[in-house]
C-alpha cells in the first residue's frame, strides 16, 4: 500500500510539473507529421478536437486541482517518515540489546 500512495505521488507531482509544449505542437500538426506523434509528450492532454474547417481545441489537466490532491494525499506524510524513523531505531536498538 505504502509502495503505491508513493508511486501515485509522485505520479501526481510529474503531472503538476509537466509542460505543455507537445500538446500545443500536436494542435499544429497536419497530417504528413503523423509520425511524430510517437515522439511526443501528451501526458497533460485530456481533450483534443480537431474541426472540419481546421480549428483545434486543446483542453490541459487542470494544475491547480493535481497540486491541491497532491497537498491532500501528502499530508501527514511526513508524520509518518517519523513514525517508521522511529519504530526502525527503536527495533534496532532492541536487537542491539538481545545482542
Amino acid at each position: 500500500m505504502n509502495k503505491e500512495r508513493t508511486r501515485l505521488l509522485k505520479q501526481l507531482e510529474q503531472l503538476a510539473r509537466c509542460k505543455v509544449n507537445d500538446a500545443v505542437k500536436l494542435a499544429f500538426l497536419d497530417g504528413g507529421g503523423l509520425e511524430t506523434i510517437d515522439k511526443l509528450d501528451l501526458t497533460p492532454l485530456t481533450e483534443f478536437k480537431r474541426s472540419d474547417k481546421g480549428g483545434v481545441e486543446v483542453r490541459l489537466v487542470d494544475r491547480a486541482a493535481v497540486l491541491r490532491l497532491l497537498i491532500e494525499l501528502s499530508a501527514g506524510q511526513e508524520e509518518q517518515k517519523a513514525a517508521e524513523f522511529f519504530r526502525a531505531w527503536e527495533e534496532q536498538a532492541a536487537a542491539q540489546e538481545d545482542t
